[in-house]
């Protein structure tokens, strides 16, 4: 029996009056960090142009919505992700950056390494500030300073003016969370001792040095920020809790880092999810982390989705949270002969919400999937699964990777979009684009 529409609804008695508030905590050290200038997209700085990189495209209609091809590499790990607004899709992969229309027409591509290398990329379009930002990880570099390649645009336009600012992370790993506010962009990482930094968007955005003020430990996954908000919120998930912090400015443009709340979320499906299986073959997939990938923030909720065990199976589980740490409404997408990997969610200023996932089992290869609910809809609850392609092979199984990204239209708010990865026919990850158009459902 399909289990879409089970519903988990936690009913929150607690108020926000009752956030606790920990000890605020101060960076623990700063530094200053130059940008790398780039006049354009494919420009190699002090190098000249890069070649053109160009996949993707081919538009079509699959069960009423928009469908059209993004990077197809061929690799077992892409790590797709993607950013809409300025009238573009900003498309990102461990192998480079592709622009397309909203028609999902190719505009332009180039490779990661003009933008000083790397990999593992996460994407966001800042609606406060009107620009696309994005990170790569370069563990590479000569200097051995394994810099987190944070890229801020200088407008709407992602085929322009970028600055790149190489941040220092020697300790780090790969498989870090970008998130953005009105005023800081936040990166989080594993390794190291300090695992989480900020710096000023607005300063980036105009091309000027900027401090990095880095804080100990990790905060969890930083939000892309949709309200208008100046704070930069982080949540983290344990086995028993919530916990909410944020980021905010002092008063003197210097930032402080608080805990918000720490909550105990009495959730029955919490753990790791299992590797899941594929047809034909014995080996399995990864299913994806039990913590968020991406987290969002809209109408004064923290919103994500994440993939759990649930019976011996990997499932979709998703969330909205009360800034106090209490859980609104939670769903799960869960199959006794299917399992559900490699989650991510997106949501309206309406409150909408799409969760884009993959699909496998024994029966079948790794195929996109996505589900979505109105806000008016019972709590709890997603409308009935859109497939959108099927999977050709099996992989190689093992790691496979972040493969999925949902994001909001930035230019009208209403809008959803996702990213999914599709087996082809050699096991290997090409990826589908995919518009819900709520503006018009």
């Amino acid at each position: 029996m399909r289990l879409f529409n089970r519903t988990i609804f936690i009913s929150s008695v607690l108020s926000v009056a009752s956030i606790t508030m920990a000890e605020p905590v101060e960076p623990s050290r700063t530094e200053v960090v130059k940008p790398i200038y780039k006049n354009s997209l494919r420009e190699f700085p002090g190098k000249g142009t890069l070649k053109q990189r160009k996949q993707g495209g081919n538009p079509r209609t699959m069960n009423g919505v928009l469908v059209f091809d993004g990077s197809m590499d061929g690799n077992r790990q892409v790590d797709p992700q993607i950013a809409v607004g300025g009238g573009y899709i900003f498309h990102g992969t461990n192998g480079g950056l592709i622009i397309y229309d909203k028609k999902g027409n190719f505009i332009d591509g180039v490779g990661n390494r003009g933008f000083n290398g790397g990999i593992d990329p996460k994407l966001f379009y800042c609606v406060n500030n009107q620009v696309f930002g994005f990170n790569i990880w370069n563990p590479w570099d000569k200097e051995k300073l394994k810099p987190v390649n944070i890229s801020i645009s200088e407008g709407r336009d992602p085929t322009g003016a970028w600055n790149v600012y190489p941040v220092p992370a020697p300790d780090g790993r790969d498989g870090g969370g970008l998130g953005c506010s009105r005023q800081w962009v936040g990166y989080t990482f594993p390794g190291g001792k300090d695992r989480t930094f900020v710096f000023n968007i607005g300063d980036a955005k105009k091309g000027k040095p900027v401090t990095v003020y880095h804080f100990p430990g990790s905060l969890g996954q930083a939000a892309l920020t949709q309200d208008d908000e100046k704070a930069l919120y982080f949540l983290d998930i344990t086995q028993k809790d919530l916990i909410i912090s944020r980021i905010r400015d002092r008063g003197d443009g210097t930032p402080i880092a608080e805990e918000l709340a720490k909550k105990p979320h009495s959730l029955e499906y919490i753990k790791r999810p299992p590797a899941s299986p594929q047809k034909g073959t014995d080996a399995r997939t990864a299913s994806g982390d039990w913590h968020p990938k991406n987290l969002v923030l809209q109408g004064g909720f923290l919103w994500f989705s994440h993939a759990v065990n649930c019976e011996g199976r990997s499932a979709v589980q998703w969330h909205q949270v009360r800034l106090d740490g209490t859980i609104r409404q939670t769903g799960l997408i869960s199959d006794p002969k299917s399992s559900y990997i490699q989650t991510t969610l997106a949501v309206n200023k309406k409150l909408d919400v799409l969760v884009g996932f993959q699909e496998t089992s024994e029966t079948m290869f790794i195929s996109p999937r996505m589900a979505f609910r109105r806000a008016k809809d019972p709590r709890g609850t997603l409308r009935k699964m859109v497939k959108l392609g099927e999977g050709q092979a099996a992989t190689e199984g093992g790691a496979w990777g972040d493969y999925s990204g949902s994001v909001i239209d930035g230019d009208n708010l209403l809008d959803l979009w996702t990213i999914q990865s599709i087996a082809d026919t050699e096991g290997k990850g090409d990826t589908v684009i995919i518009k819900v158009p709520f503006s018009r459902l």
